[in-house]
């Protein structure tokens, strides 16, 4: 079982985040084979906080759509905390994104969930090689969620 915390620091939204985050981290779950409880927490942000935490962590002076803070290096043992991590997803950045890429404001801020709990998870996108499986894994959960990429 993975518990998800939800805090919307963004105000009202017009879906249920929490539901939707639930279908992201079951799929995960299931397609990772984890079987020991843990606790990822996801922090629904503007462009102006997330953009402050870039600044911060990263050392990257503009907003960007989802940062993840997972609390295990993955060059550790491979062996899972309690406590996954935070996901930071920026609302504006997902809106901005869903119509830029012609898709749905769910499809996009499902898909950010993933992207950030992958991460949680230890996989990468540094190297085209890890790129590469970390997109396979983002659109196996896409689509066993039901919102893979329209052709």
């Amino acid at each position: 079982m993975i518990k998800l915390n939800l805090f919307n620091n963004y105000g009202p939204l017009d879906f249920d985040p929490k539901k939707n985050l639930k279908k992201v981290v079951k799929a995960i779950k299931k397609i990772e084979q984890i079987k020991n409880k843990h606790v990822v927490s996801f922090i629904l942000v503007n462009d102006e906080e997330i953009h402050s935490i870039n600044k911060q962590y990263r050392n990257i002076d503009r907003p960007t759509d989802v940062i993840s803070f997972a609390n295990i290096d993955s060059s550790e043992d491979g062996i899972l905390p309690y406590e996954l991590g935070d996901i930071f997803i920026s609302i504006d950045k997902t809106k901005e994104q869903a119509k830029s890429y012609e898709h749905s404001f769910l499809r996009e801020f499902c898909f950010l969930a993933c992207h950030g709990m992958l991460h949680l998870l230890g996989y990468d996108h540094q190297n085209p090689e890890d790129e590469k499986e970390m997109i396979a894994k983002q659109k196996l959960v896409m689509k066993r969620i039901g919102l893979e990429k329209e052709v």
